[in-house]
């Protein structure tokens, strides 16, 4: 499990238009948001991604990069872009899966065709968001088993600005005896 104010895995992947993604080389004020989303299959991902696209402006204003990453292939995560009509978000494809677990996310098995007639890929992974601060230690984390129920973007930069202006600390952090 990965803990609050604990250093994350490093985490390298390609993006389709800015070269490598490379946690240890991200210099912002605040972290790197990162999103793993399930793939070009999953027509919940499209209308999250949307929003992350809408709202990546407003983390960039806060001191905090966006990127999304997912297992997909690089043609997979074009077509996901080109989906959702991105303007600025960084698309992070070929997620090594056991990569995906060192940061506690779920891995699922196809089940064929989506609802939107798409074809899962035999593996891949579930989705799960994660603010890393600059020094690369979690400060916030969601992992989830399914699809539905995703933490709002609108919300998540509200919380941040709550953050910023009382320099909150992350939370989570004990690993003691309970």
């Amino acid at each position: 499990m990965l803990m609050p104010r604990k250093k994350t895995p490093n985490l390298s992947v390609e993006t389709l238009d800015h070269g490598t993604f490379d946690l240890t080389s991200e210099t912002t004020e605040r972290g790197t948001l990162i999103c793993f989303y399930r793939g070009y299959h999953c027509p919940i991902c499209a209308n999250y991604l949307t929003e992350l696209d809408r709202k990546a402006g407003e983390f960039e204003q806060r001191g905090v990069n966006v990127v999304a990453i997912s297992s997909d292939t690089e043609e997979r995560a074009r077509l996901m872009q080109g989906k959702i009509e991105s303007k600025s978000l960084r698309f992070g494809y070929g997620l090594p899966l056991d990569l995906a677990r060192d940061w506690g996310l779920y891995v699922s098995t196809s089940r064929g065709k989506t609802s939107i007639g798409v074809e899962e890929p035999a593996l891949f992974s579930e989705p799960g968001v994660f603010l890393v601060s600059p020094d690369q230690s979690l400060y916030f984390g969601v992992v989830q088993t399914m699809p539905f129920v995703r933490p709002h973007f609108g919300d998540f930069v509200g919380a941040l600005d709550f953050v910023i202006a009382n320099d909150y600390p992350a939370r989570g952090e004990y690993g003691g005896p309970v």
